[in-house]
């Protein structure tokens, strides 16, 4: 089969009609890593009436969408063809859903037990962003769930996405400043892991978390980030401190009801970017919502699908604005969005 790319090898594996739309999974092997087994799965999905122009499908602005921890590409796109990723392809965006090495349909590396976060940010993100914009030559639109939007500020941060090819960026329930004291005591830590070195991975499902397991390299990594003298990077790269070199406009949205990543944490991260135009959004009743969202409702429930989806079109289109109007039932409600700086 011949690649469908020109810059590593990339194969066609799955081209489906889905009601009105369309489903292409592509499989890219760029062999960039010190594991050359690793493969990553991405789902393109578009309006299965897309019109042609010069015998080829015009496509809108690109928006590459990225999963949280214990997930997958159904948390944007279910098997009924509902979700964010579902929405943005019916409002004329080009979507792309991305799975981490290991996740959905990427197989599991030889060396699945040690991925981190590091090899998303160095290796994958990269990959994806240069697949993406060969497929579609416009700076595109990023969006990620909870570790997705960790994983989109660490390859920011470290400067592996070119900011050049970056319309936008933005962050939901993301965060890495809250402080879990415990493991601020050296043997704790060090306890904590070598309990976890005895296992290759986390169960999702055992722990109720998700679908999916995440590799024990990232359970790891996560404790030398919240360890004594730690800090969000690799051990060569301090991504923290370059997050304050990232220009391309940035929204964080935080859920008021969420436990896990609380909203002061979320708007911590966003203070830390340099952008002009970062922007901050918390999900809950003060703030004129229909409830207090929580980690997983604030993108996956019917509350979502009416607030928020018309929120993210309309920063889609113009992002860095200050105010999101959405009209529900004959009336607009406008969702301010303060400056995270």
């Amino acid at each position: 089969m011949l690649s469908s790319s020109e810059l590593f090898p990339v194969a066609l594996i799955s081209a489906e009609l889905r009601g009105d739309l369309s489903e292409d999974v592509y499989r890219l092997k760029p062999g960039n890593s010190p594991d050359p087994s690793v493969e990553l799965a991405l789902t393109r999905l578009g309006l299965a009436s897309a019109e042609l122009t010069g015998g080829v499908v015009a496509r809108g602005m690109p928006v590459v969408l990225i999963p949280g921890s214990f997930s997958n590409r159904r948390f944007w796109y279910s098997p009924k063809g509902i979700g964010l990723g579902a929405f943005l392809a019916r409002a004329g965006f080009d979507v792309w859903i991305a799975e981490m090495r290991g996740h959905g349909l990427s197989p599991r590396n030889l060396d699945y037990r040690r991925n981190r976060v590091s090899d998303y940010v160095r290796y994958d993100l990269p990959a994806i962003s240069a697949f993406v914009h060969e497929q579609n030559p416009q700076p595109a639109h990023w969006l990620g769930h909870s570790l997705g939007g960790i994983i989109l500020a660490g390859a920011l941060g470290g400067q592996h996405l070119d900011q050049a090819k970056v319309a936008s960026v933005a962050l939901f329930g993301s965060q890495i400043s809250r402080t879990y004291w415990p493991l601020k005591i050296p043997p704790l830590e060090w306890g904590a892991r070598l309990v976890l070195k005895r296992f290759a991975a986390l169960s999702g499902p055992r722990l109720r978390r998700g679908p999916e397991d995440e590799p024990i390299g990232l359970a790891l990594e996560s404790l030398r980030w919240h360890g004594l003298f730690g800090r969000f990077g690799e051990r060569e790269h301090d991504w923290w401190a370059g997050l304050g070199q990232v220009q391309v406009p940035v929204l964080a949205v935080a859920a008021e009801g969420d436990l896990q990543d609380p909203p002061w944490a979320c708007q911590r991260l966003l203070e830390q970017f340099g952008a002009a135009q970062a922007r901050y959004l918390c999900l809950g009743r003060k703030q004129g919502f229909s409830e207090d969202f929580g980690h997983v409702e604030m993108l996956v429930s019917k509350a979502a699908q009416h607030e928020v989806w018309p929120l993210v079109q309309r920063w889609l289109l113009a992002p860095g604005n200050d105010a999101l109007c959405l009209t529900e039932g004959g009336s607009t409600v406008t969702a301010s969005v303060s400056s995270g700086n």
